[in-house]
């Protein structure tokens, strides 16, 4: 008579279902050329944050009077010292888009991950547990709701005060809905998969479930809404910036640029264009990115 023991009497639960096979979506993001260019101009700009002392010609605060509004190289009274013309002050506006991309991309990757992990953990207790916690969680986020997002981190900026970290924390504190009703709704319907249901009849504990087992699963889509989320946070930094109660400034940030140029469109246009087509390009390329990632999340997308 074969004796077996107890521990390998248990079942082993059933493998949480995969979202498909992980060569699948670069493959499927390098079937979509629209959403490659997406990457490149990401890559770029990526590649101009992290290298822009080396990038920019000059010092993006260097102030010349006697360069003050000069035109792009192209054009008439242009030089190519100053590839993208000068602002009032004689600052280099090349360099101080190049800088203000630094900016940018650190505010927007902070509010989404900050966002991201109070979102993701929200989602998770409110969908896991439900009953009295669901419902209180919920609640909160309808409160954040009722209030305009842009609104209440005027609201918080203009009385913590301006300085990056303030801006990363307030974004990040107000963009956390989105993350949570998402995962909630994900894990509200994987909790009663067998896989689940497998894993706690062999013990497993609330915490190692929600870990091992349920947050894998809400990966894709936590992917596609913190990829649009960094595009609605570098816009929000820009619109704080250009009313002044974003980063202090000293700093270069491209809503700072745009408020200091609108007073020159009329005669020198190249002080706000360019750091709103940074802008729009950035926000756009960010965009049509976790657009391709949606699509690819999709399982029906695995089968075309």
């Amino acid at each position: 008579m074969t004796v077996t023991s107890p521990a390998a009497a248990r079942p082993a639960p059933a493998r949480a279902p995969s979202g498909g096979s992980r060569s699948a979506v670069p493959r499927a993001l390098l079937r979509n050329k629209l959403a490659v260019l997406a990457l490149a101009v990401l890559a770029l700009l990526l590649a101009a944050a992290l290298f822009a002392p080396l990038v920019a010609p000059h010092d993006p605060n260097a102030q010349n009077l006697l360069m003050r509004l000069r035109p792009p190289a192209w054009q008439d009274g242009g030089t190519r010292a100053h590839l993208l013309g000068t602002d009032q002050l004689g600052r280099d506006m090349l360099s101080r888009v190049v800088h203000g991309s630094r900016v940018s991309l650190l505010v927007g990757a902070g509010a989404a991950l900050l966002a991201g992990v109070i979102g993701t953990a929200v989602g998770l207790v409110s969908g896991y547990f439900g009953g009295w916690a669901d419902r209180t969680l919920m609640r909160l986020a309808d409160v954040q709701l009722a209030f305009p997002s842009l609104l209440l981190a005027l609201a918080v900026v203009g009385f913590l005060g301006s300085g990056l970290g303030y801006v990363i924390l307030v974004l990040g504190f107000t963009g956390w809905v989105s993350y949570a009703r998402v995962v909630r709704s994900e894990v509200m319907s994987l909790r009663t998969r067998d896989f689940v249901t497998e894993a706690r009849a062999i013990g497993v504990t609330d915490i190692t479930l929600m870990r091992r087992h349920l947050l894998p699963n809400v990966m894709a889509p936590l992917a596609t809404i913190g990829t649009l989320h960094v595009a609605a946070a570098i816009v929000a930094e820009a619109s704080l910036s250009y009313l002044g109660l974003g980063v202090p400034k000293e700093t270069v940030t491209w809503g700072s640029m745009l408020s200091d140029g609108q007073l020159y469109l009329g005669t020198s246009w190249w002080a706000a264009v360019f750091p709103g087509i940074a802008l729009m390009l950035t926000s756009l390329a960010i965009n049509i990115t976790g657009d391709a990632l949606r699509d690819v999340a999709d399982p029906k997308a695995y089968r075309r």
